[in-house]
């Protein structure tokens, strides 16, 4: 059997294959509610066959959406709304995450295709940001640095938002600590200068993010998986390189995390390498050192390729995004290219063909 359609089992979830949908952003909500743009999103790629769909970043609080388009999952009325979606992922067969996150200092931001860029005025819709210190994103207003109270919330935040997630049913939560979003600021020296508890050294930097994965952690059912997005390096000398995320890869094993999904950058603009599985090697690194399974993610757009990164044993299950947005269908045709049968007809246990799809297998 092709790696690629082998199920994994985290804690007592089982996913039926290892081609995964990447959290992608869509600006597409008003007042953080998912709507229908939302249910065909998710919904093809789990028609498609992926076996774990994960959502956008979700924030946590109004104030924590990158833009004032993002979904949230902080009122009774989000909640419901994602039921809906969840529900439709798992008649198909396949299982739906959350990725739970808070933007902090890059937050309040226009959607990429508006002709305006930067941060949004208060007047337009925009609301004051926070960070872990007053230093800006490039191109963003300068956050207000958060109060000791400011960060005595965040835990709980994303707790809440976890327990609302089981309410509408999700399989997994992630927590986003990437992409230079709230938890990896203080995280970086590159945006934290902090001097209190929370900032200064490495385990200094690293303690709001271990307090809210185990807040999460106490929060989420034991017998499902917390998953963890980091960014494996800062792609700069004078930010976090692979070693010291994968030392926070291993700290958050022992606090419940359960995979880890790496891909790098954007914490501060950096020279990035950019190729075919240039993040591969940073997933390779972090599984080495904490001993946790992995998702690798990155201009990952080949079966074969997909393939050949599970069996080297560089990661656990791959994360597909812009290929996936060019292909809902990804896994379907993976399996004909890689001569795997997925699923059956009718779908029961598995992802694969949908009944009402039957005509259009290969032969």
């Amino acid at each position: 059997m092709s790696l690629l359609f082998e199920p994994i089992t985290l804690r007592e979830l089982s996913v039926p294959n290892r081609v995964w949908l990447s959290p992608m952003c869509e600006y597409s909500a008003s007042d953080g509610m998912p709507n229908d743009w939302h249910l065909v999103h998710l919904g093809a790629r789990a028609v498609g066959g992926f076996g774990l769909v994960l959502t956008e970043a979700t924030a946590v609080v109004p104030e924590g959406r990158i833009s004032p388009q993002d979904t949230g999952i902080w009122n009774d009325e989000q909640t419901d709304a994602w039921k809906r979606i969840v529900d439709f992922v798992h008649e198909r067969g396949a299982r739906i995450g959350i990725q739970l996150a808070h933007a902090g200092r890059k937050a309040s931001t226009f959607r990429p295709w508006s002709t305006a860029q930067g941060t949004v005025p208060v007047a337009d819709g925009g609301w004051p940001t926070l960070g872990p210190s007053p230093v800006a994103f490039p191109g963003y207003d300068t956050p207000a640095e958060m109060t000791a109270a400011h960060v005595a919330d965040v835990p709980e935040q994303f707790a809440a938002a976890a327990r609302r997630a089981r309410e509408a049913g999700f399989d997994t939560v992630e927590v986003h600590a990437a992409h230079g979003y709230l938890l990896h600021q203080f995280l970086s020296p590159l945006a934290n200068s902090r001097t209190d508890e929370y900032g200064g050294s490495a385990d200094g930097r690293s303690r709001l993010v271990e307090e809210t994965v185990a807040a999460v952690r106490s929060a989420w059912p034991d017998e499902l998986p917390v998953l963890v997005r980091l960014s494996g390096t800062d792609w700069r000398d004078d930010g976090l390189g692979v070693d010291d995320v994968a030392a926070v890869a291993g700290r958050l094993s022992a606090l419940g995390a359960d995979l880890i999904d790496v891909s790098t950058g954007g914490v501060a603009p950096a020279s990035i390498a950019v190729g075919p599985g240039y993040q591969v090697p940073y997933a390779r690194r972090v599984r080495e050192v904490s001993g946790l399974p992995v998702s690798a993610v990155g201009l990952i757009s080949e079966p074969a390729q997909a393939e050949q990164i599970l069996v080297e044993g560089s990661a656990d299950a791959v994360m597909l995004g812009r290929e996936a947005l060019r292909d809902p269908y990804w896994p379907l045709r993976a399996a004909h290219i890689l001569r795997e049968k997925i699923g059956t007809l009718p779908v029961d246990s598995g992802v694969g063909m949908q009944p009402q799809y039957a005509r259009a297998q290969w032969r």
